[in-house]
């Protein structure tokens, strides 16, 4: 496999998963938050306001940043949280059957291999850092 599959791989990779995460899960929640409505899990204690922002923030922005390419490794800190807390602190400790628990493990799956592969030469990162 050359290096430009890989690099295009990682675009894929990239596009999919922040896309996915930004638009079908992270804008509804910032809808909710500009519109005042903080009715939200609270997987962690931190209160439900608190639990909303820090999900929406990592679910929109960190999936536009990966989306981009761009603080690619750091925004996929706070995604792989996310998804861990939503896999086995929320559907996990509720019971959901498997299909609720493997969704958010598979973006952080994606997360995982972000954050060791890096964004790909097709990513902002590799075009101002190199």
């Amino acid at each position: 496999m050359t290096k430009g599959n890989i690099d295009l791989g990682l675009l894929i990779l990239r596009l999919w998963f922040g896309l996915e995460m930004a638009f079908a899960h992270g804008l509804g929640k910032v809808i909710k938050i500009f519109s005042g409505n903080f009715q939200f899990a609270d997987p962690i204690g931190i209160g439900a306001p608190a639990s909303l922002i820090l999900a929406g923030t990592a679910e929109f922005v960190a999936g536009l940043l990966i989306a981009v390419g761009f603080f690619t490794r750091l925004a996929a800190v706070p995604y792989l949280i996310t998804m861990l807390v939503a896999a086995f602190l929320v559907h996990a400790a509720n019971g959901d059957e498997w299909g609720k628990i493997a969704t958010p493990l598979h973006y952080a799956i994606a997360a995982i291999v972000l954050l060791i592969a890096g964004p790909g030469r097709y990513s902002l990162d590799y075009r101002f850092a190199g």
